[in-house]
């Protein structure tokens, strides 16, 4: 049950933080560069949740 629980959580967190980089994508103003450090920290958050939530057990 806690794993069911981990993954339904770290799917929503996710799938927020993915469609917040790719809005910013979708404006005509704002170049790729401009979004490149957004989608850096975004992946950096997302493995970071990751491994938190599986992998560090101290």
């Amino acid at each position: 049950m806690n794993k069911i629980t981990i993954i339904v959580g770290l799917s929503f967190a996710i799938f927020f933080l993915v469609g917040l980089a790719t809005t910013l994508t979708r404006s005509m103003m704002i170049g790729f560069l401009d979004v490149l450090p957004v989608y850096i920290l975004m992946g950096i958050a997302i493995v970071m949740m990751i491994y938190e939530s599986f992998f560090d057990k101290s």
